[in-house]
């Protein structure tokens, strides 16, 4: 199997209040396309520090990150990020001040593709999230909390990179509306092989992962804890 991204013998500490915390130890994990991805934890295990560091926006303290075989060191992670690896955070952060079809067309604008072209793609993108048309010129703040998720999602999705991390997309979502989500993320794997990597605290959606990294007090466990 094609393997993206991998995680060598990575450690993260940082300075907090009273003490050093530990917020990995010598993890180890691959990434392939055509795999969906499940990094489970309590709250503080050190998931979501992990997959900071996978999409490059912290460096470890000790090991390191790779992708396609070349660690993170050598690469332009802002411009891995740009074009190579979408993320998706729980909280959207969508821009407030751009409308739908803005939001979307921003991470292409950032690529130099047409106004026209770009446009024309965020029209397909939210078809594709099961957003019409109608809803191009509306504002984030027009929007429920699950259809500002699909908006994230097919901003994720508008730079054509087929590597994508989600940190608790579903987390602000109720059941139907999260349900929906991860229907998204599986049919990216499974129809177009994505790369899906979804930190999450739900073992229902964990159970529907190819593939579960269970982080427990900054290590990787070998199986999910029950809780």
């Amino acid at each position: 199997m094609n393997e993206i991204l991998k995680a060598g013998h990575v450690s993260y500490t940082y300075q907090g209040k009273y003490q050093k915390v530990h917020a990995l130890q010598d993890i180890s994990c691959t990434f392939s396309y055509g795999q969906f991805y499940a990094v489970t934890g309590r709250s503080g295990s050190g998931k979501t520090t992990l997959l900071s560091l996978l999409a490059g926006l912290d460096r470890p303290t000790q090991g390191e990150i790779f992708f396609e075989g070349t660690p993170y060191a050598q690469l332009d992670t802002a411009r891995l990020r740009r074009e190579k690896l979408s993320i998706v955070f729980q909280n959207f952060q969508l821009f407030p001040l751009l409308t739908i079809e803005e939001n979307i067309m921003y991470p292409m604008e950032l690529l130099k593709a047409k106004t026209a072209e770009a446009k024309e793609r965020a029209g397909h993108l939210l078809e594709e999230v099961g957003l019409p048309g109608g809803y191009r010129k509306k504002y984030p703040a027009m929007l429920s909390g699950g259809e500002q998720q699909r908006v994230a999602i097919a901003r994720a999705l508008a730079s054509g990179a087929r590597l994508l991390l989600a940190d608790e997309p579903t987390g602000n979502l109720d059941f139907e509306n999260g349900e929906n989500i991860i229907r998204i993320l599986k049919n990216l794997v499974e129809q177009e092989k994505y790369c899906v990597i979804l930190v999450t605290h739900d073992q229902g959606i964990a159970q529907q992962a190819d593939i579960v990294y269970h982080v427990q007090d900054g290590k990787i466990r070998p199986e999910p804890a029950q809780y």
